[in-house]
């Protein structure tokens, strides 16, 4: 089994698709929380919100 992939990224909505092409899943958008964080509910990969990302969503201070 493969570690759970964390992917870092600039906005607050994600779509994922499992990024196996066929072999992925369907894709789904993903929208953040609070937290700045989500994890697909397919493949497990685990999305964070960067700095630039929360501040630009005014997450940030």
């Amino acid at each position: 089994m493969q570690p759970i992939e964390t992917i870092y990224v600039d906005t607050p909505s994600v779509g994922c698709d499992g990024g196996g092409g066929a072999l992925g899943h369907p894709l789904v958008y993903l929208t953040m929380e609070k937290e700045g964080k989500i994890d697909c509910p397919y493949c497990g990969r685990h999305y964070i919100l960067s700095e630039a990302g929360k501040a630009a969503a005014g997450h940030g201070h």
